[in-house]
């Protein structure tokens, strides 16, 4: 007996069939979208190339929106700043896969719908996209994720994704968080405090740590890569930690990050790499800063009140201008 594995109609809240627009210019993966949203209970809407999308009426959005978008031409980064203004406004879903090549130019545009970004991904990679989605239907009465839940359930995810990917043979083919008057690369002078004596104020200096030259922070980094010279990589993946000792490693020297280059700095999957990325923005870890000469781009850096708690961690560990404990 052949098994059933399509789902039931999804329903929204009010128990209307959620809907979903699929766009992309690549045919086969548009309709391979199109194919698993139904399977999932979604009801298309609309089923289209950017051209055709772009050129047709500004009707009403599905509640989720997959989009592909393997070249990041002109015409196509300014549908998506479109899409993420409407998305963002209506609350509608955005899961948008593109390319490696691509990346640092879609993901600038998308600041205000949260979308989940996928880079060069598989199906089973969509598919658990979609997954994503429905847990936040409202009917299905999810309750409210902890930061602990949330943090485990990106694990889980993680987790998945590769199992699928072993299961299908596939593999990769290829501002909150910053104090008022501060910046992504603000140095502070050191706080002051004021004792009274004798009727007289003096000044006394406060010690804060200040970040490690960047050259200390990048001899810890490439410490910690040659253990997978000895050591299978995975047993030691970490990308949360490997973003934020990048990027102090970048604030020290002073130097912007693009989205690209973090992906490859966290040492894993680029897809992985932006689910960190986007959860960490949202603990108000990371921040974004838009590219002053291009809008349509992005980089990423570390808060004002992280940047001081790693400062503090290197001092606790004894890193000033040498590695001198392994972390």
């Amino acid at each position: 007996m052949q098994a059933d594995f399509s789902y039931e109609p999804v329903h929204d809240g009010a128990g209307c069939q959620m809907s979903v627009t699929v766009l992309g210019d690549r045919d086969g993966l548009r309709d391979q979208m199109r194919c698993d949203a139904e399977a999932a209970g979604f009801r298309v809407l609309e089923c289209c190339g950017f051209d055709e999308f772009a050129s047709g009426s500004s009707g009403s959005l599905g509640d989720l929106v997959l989009v592909d978008c393997g070249q990041a031409d002109a015409a196509s980064l300014a549908l998506l700043s479109r899409l993420d203004m409407r998305c963002g406004k209506s609350g509608a879903q955005l899961v948008v896969s593109t390319t490696m090549e691509a990346l640092d130019a879609v993901f600038g545009c998308f600041a205000m719908s949260g979308a989940q970004m996928l880079v060069d991904p598989g199906r089973a990679e969509r598919v658990i996209a979609i997954g994503r989605v429905l847990a936040q239907v409202p009917n299905l009465r999810v309750r409210e994720l902890s930061e602990e839940d949330r943090l485990l359930l990106l694990r889980l995810t993680e987790q998945v994704s590769q199992v699928a990917e072993r299961l299908e043979g596939l593999s990769p083919s290829i501002a909150p968080g910053q104090r008022q008057g501060g910046g992504a690369f603000r140095f502070e002078s050191p706080a002051q405090a004021f004792a009274h004596e004798g009727g007289q104020y003096a000044v006394q200096e406060a010690a804060v740590p200040r970040l490690p030259s960047g050259s200390a922070i990048r001899n810890l980094i490439r410490s910690r890569r040659v253990r997978a010279q000895f050591f299978d990589a995975e047993l030691f993946a970490d990308p949360a930690w490997d973003i934020l000792l990048d990027l102090a490693a970048a604030r020290a020297e002073r130097r912007q990050v693009s989205v690209t280059s973090l992906c490859i700095a966290a040492g894993v999957p680029a897809t992985t790499a932006l689910r960190w990325i986007s959860q960490m923005v949202d603990a108000e870890l990371l921040i974004r800063i838009p590219d002053p000469h291009d809008r349509r781009r992005a980089h990423i850096a570390l808060s004002d009140e992280t940047a001081d708690r790693m400062a503090r961690y290197f001092a606790a560990v004894n890193i000033i201008d040498r590695v001198e404990v392994e972390a």
